[in-house]
């Protein structure tokens, strides 16, 4: 059995020249051992977009979904299975008009299951997936990482803060169109900073 697992995502459009993807890739590599499982999941080109036929058939108990609802969800429970199966969560995301791309949104959609990997008690909500760690690879162009017009990176760790996974480290290659160098050696030496493979 693996010693560890990584879920590899990559979200951006661009697949050649892209920084995300190949700090999320540098990542993987960094953090990987002999016996790393990867598990990778390109998702650029878009993942269906959730509708009432999906909200229906996740609220329906598990034992009582009908074939069509089963069929529904099927796409979610192989990203649902990818996410609970890794230790280690990898993603690479550009800012697009300071947010996330819709296909990494269309994915938080397609993983977000209460009673699978959050549930809903009396003092709140309270993720299943403690124990995990996450690693977000982002570029952007003129967006500062962290700053108030930041709308991306902050939302990813309050999401998988949501499932339970407190341990995000970032790593940003940000306002590359204004300082090329300064991007590309803070986001160096982010990467350098990760605890490397046991």
């Amino acid at each position: 059995m693996p010693a560890h697992t990584i879920l590899h995502l990559d979200a951006s459009a661009r697949t050649e020249g892209s920084l995300s993807r190949e700090f999320s890739a540098r990542a993987v590599a960094h953090l990987s051992g002999p016996e790393t499982r990867v598990i990778r999941r390109d998702i650029a080109h878009g993942l269906p977009v959730i509708d009432a036929d999906w909200v229906g058939a996740t609220f329906a108990p598990p034992a009582e979904r009908t074939e069509a609802q089963k069929t529904v969800l099927a796409l979610s429970d192989d990203l649902v299975a990818e996410l609970l199966a890794a230790d280690t969560v990898v993603i690479g995301t550009p800012v697009y008009n300071f947010g996330v791309p819709a296909a990494l949104k269309a994915w938080i959609d397609q993983v977000a299951r209460a009673g699978v990997t959050f549930d809903y008690t009396p003092e709140g909500p309270r993720g299943r997936l403690t124990g995990k760690r996450a690693v977000i690879a982002v570029a952007t162009g003129g967006t500062p990482v962290g700053s108030e017009i930041d709308f991306a990176t902050g939302y990813l760790r309050h999401f998988l803060g949501f499932l339970g996974i407190a341990d995000v480290q970032i790593v940003a290659a940000d306002k590359i169109n204004m300082d090329r160098e300064a991007a590309l050696a803070g986001a160096e030496a982010q990467l350098a900073a990760l605890p490397a493979a046991a």
